[in-house]
């Protein structure tokens, strides 16, 4: 089987792991080496239908020992199987980063064998990159459970963000779909990341401050960081009976106790037949999304559990959005005067976020906030209105001031998910190297002629690379992007692409 081949059978995959967030790091170019890293994110191209095209993101193998109920790869299944050699991922990798249709990769991987020698191809992978070609973009790799510490401390210096995916929020239901899996085997390695990642910054601190460092080995000063953008896991939604008041509690005790950056939840996706699973046909999709809000208020706005959900009401409404649920069981809180209200309870406003408030907190120091002035800073004035006053007055004119009546204005059901199984047009949060999307003019992504040489051409969203650099800018200066260069005494034409070097292998973009 060829490299095209293994890329599209591991490719379609890797599509059930959540890999949209920010990177979380910040990296600069270095001269002799490939790329950089930015803090602000490594989302910055999208596919007609919005989904991020920026990651890499392929399965090391789709070859699994282990036979979990919920997973498409699972080794009862009947599905072709295949696995890249580390060469062959690494020199993929840098074919596509050198023609700008990535930033950066995300890898995963099925058991080959034991969870140990399908790491340590992991590591053989990303150190081929690091060392050999010196690639110093995102990388975000995945921890198979059971691996042993050696190896998680080897793939930690070569990733940028490591995350060992939870699968399901109870041992119970652990125990019931994924039987070769244990609660110890995940929450090993969590563990030795946390540790890892704080025993690595608090060397790098003392260093700095040029310590004496009491330790018979005096660490190396240019040594890789271990997984500096920090680690993240993944929970599975709706495929057991969980409630939300579960999750929300597990995500909370996973954030306090070993550091997380972020839990992301994933819809169940019915890709098997077994009877252990739930027997709906519907992505449960609106769930999803309340979860990513409350989620977002614990670690941004700091809700604590109890204030979003209890034990009575175990799920979260899936017509109102958990603060706006929290603000209507709280009226006595309420109306807030913006004028005269601390930082900790403008937050808690419908429609005033962190930095809403913040630019509150600085615009009333020299004048008096009313509804044109809130407008102006960009608060959702629609909704923030019936929880405020402005000098000394009431915004919310014409509404009834009780739950009833604010329930009925505030009460949005999402439309995105009642449409059952994702349209099978569409695979689900991934999208396809291989198949052309059809847009309308407007939105067509534009493209440039592609060298002689049986190439892909490279995408050009919006005028800018994924690295957020102007490509008409580019060929106006006669400096290609990525480092590469002009052929040998031709010039580059203005707002062309210039010609990349051969791959180790053909691109072929096959048609719908």
């Amino acid at each position: 089987m060829d490299v095209a081949d293994k890329l599209e059978i591991l490719a379609d995959a890797a599509k059930y792991d959540v890999a949209c967030t920010s990177s979380g790091i910040d990296r600069d170019a270095q001269k002799g080496k490939m790329g950089n890293t930015l803090a602000a994110g490594i989302c910055h191209s999208f596919s007609a239908d919005g989904r991020c095209i920026t990651l890499l993101k392929v399965l090391m193998t789709n070859v699994c020992v282990y036979d979990c109920a919920y997973c498409v790869n699972r080794a009862s299944n009947e599905v072709p199987r295949t696995a890249f050699k580390p060469r062959e991922l690494a020199d993929l990798t840098m074919a596509f980063y050198r023609r700008n249709y990535t930033e950066g990769l995300f890898l995963s991987s099925g058991v080959l064998r034991s969870p140990d020698y399908t790491t340590e191809l992991m590591i053989r992978t990303l150190s081929i990159l690091r060392h050999e070609y010196g690639f110093r973009g995102y990388i975000h790799a995945k921890a198979v459970p059971g691996t042993s510490p050696e190896l998680i401390g080897a793939l930690g210096h070569l990733a940028d963000r490591m995350s060992v995916n939870m699968e399901l929020p109870s041992q119970e239901s652990l125990r019931l779909l994924a039987p070769d899996k244990s609660k110890h085997d995940i929450l090993a390695p969590m563990r030795q990341i946390k540790d890892n990642i704080a025993e690595d910054r608090d060397t790098r601190a003392l260093m700095r401050r040029e310590t004496t460092y009491m330790t018979q080995v005096r660490p190396k000063r240019k040594e890789r960081a271990f997984v500096p953008a920090g680690q993240s896991t993944q929970m599975i939604v709706g495929a057991t009976p969980e409630s939300d008041f579960q999750i929300l509690n597990l995500s909370a005790a996973l954030y306090r106790t070993l550091a997380l950056k972020r839990v992301f939840f994933s819809a169940y996706l019915p890709v098997n037949a077994d009877a252990r699973l739930p027997a709906s046909d519907a992505v449960q999709l609106n769930r999803e999304h309340r979860l990513y809000q409350a989620d977002w208020l614990l670690r941004f706005y700091k809700f604590d559990v109890t204030e979003i959900i209890d034990e009575k009401h175990p799920f979260l409404d899936p017509d109102l959005d958990p603060k706006a649920n929290w603000a209507l069981n709280h009226l006595d809180f309420f109306p807030v005067e913006v004028n005269a209200a601390p930082f900790e309870d403008l937050v808690r406003v419908p429609g005033i976020g962190v930095r809403g408030a913040k630019l509150i907190v600085k615009a009333r120091r020299t004048a008096s906030l009313g509804e044109p002035e809130l407008r102006k800073l960009g608060i959702a004035y629609k909704r923030a209105r019936f929880f405020i006053t402005c000098r000394g007055r009431w915004a919310g004119k014409g509404a009834d001031f009780s739950r009833e009546g604010l329930r009925a204005q505030l009460a949005s059901p999402i439309e995105g998910g009642r449409h059952g199984r994702r349209a099978d047009r569409v695979s689900p949060n991934q999208l396809s190297l291989f198949d052309a999307v059809e847009t309308s003019e407007k939105t067509r992504i534009g493209r440039v002629d592609p060298p002689d040489r049986g190439l892909p051409e490279a995408p050009r969203a919006e005028g800018r690379t994924p690295s957020g650099a102007l490509l008409q800018d580019a060929g106006r200066a006669g400096t290609p992007p990525r480092g590469e260069a002009f052929p040998q005494g031709a010039a580059g034409p203005a707002g062309a692409l210039p010609q990349v070097p051969e791959a180790p292998w053909p691109l072929e973009r096959k048609s719908a």
